[in-house]
């Protein structure tokens, strides 16, 4: 099984020694092949249809913005149907400082996602908390309180980068495995019990 996005050729890629571990791990565990295909098909619907739930609160939601413009054209991908409820989305795109005042909400906002759900946390502050890092109020890195699928660094990220992690998220969806995997994911006060040192203050 490869794993191929029409867009970039395989080896352009900077970590696909991550992927093809995740490869051999689907290999390894075996599927008939009725199970295999409806998997890959399934797969691929989801990983070229994904509706984001955009939580904007600084500077790289401008950048995101110019990705539905002419010039960038995030429907060539499927990324085009941006949406402001989360009952509609796929995954959350979390772009910009997130306070503790504010991360309840965004947790709420997740939690009321449909599974399979993901989250991409874009720039630096979304990530580590950025130049406000030491700031009393901000969250240091929105993986603090969300399960964090990919991470786009950059302050803000080029849209470039923005179609960069998007479609590292195609290329881990597309090798996930949806019969006894994603579509029973753990709950997030069992992934914290099973993970203690990844739970921040506000979980």
């Amino acid at each position: 099984m490869a794993v191929n996005i029409k867009s970039m050729k395989h080896e352009d890629f900077k970590d696909n020694e991550y992927i093809d571990k995740l490869v051999e791990e689907l290999n390894a565990t075996g599927a008939n092949v009725a199970v295999g295909n409806l998997n890959k098909l399934i797969n691929w619907g989801i990983s070229n249809s994904l509706w984001p739930l955009t939580f904007g609160t600084s500077c790289c939601a401008i950048e995101f913005m110019s990705l539905g413009a002419a010039r960038y054209d995030m429907a060539r991908f499927g990324f085009e149907v941006a949406r402001n409820s989360p009952r509609q989305a796929d995954y959350i795109m979390v772009q910009g400082t997130i306070v503790h005042r504010m991360a309840p909400a965004l947790v709420r906002l997740y939690e009321q996602l449909a599974e399979p759900k993901y989250v991409i946390a874009c720039g630096g502050c979304a990530v580590s908390g950025g130049p406000f890092k030491q700031s009393y109020c901000v969250v240091p890195g929105v993986d603090q309180i969300l399960p964090v699928d990919v991470y786009i660094p950059g302050c803000p990220p080029r849209p470039e980068a923005f179609f960069y992690g998007l479609m590292q998220l195609q290329r881990k969806i597309k090798v996930q495995k949806f019969f006894g995997g994603i579509n029973r994911k753990q709950k997030r006060e069992e992934f914290f019990a099973a993970h203690p040192e990844e739970r921040g203050k506000l979980s």
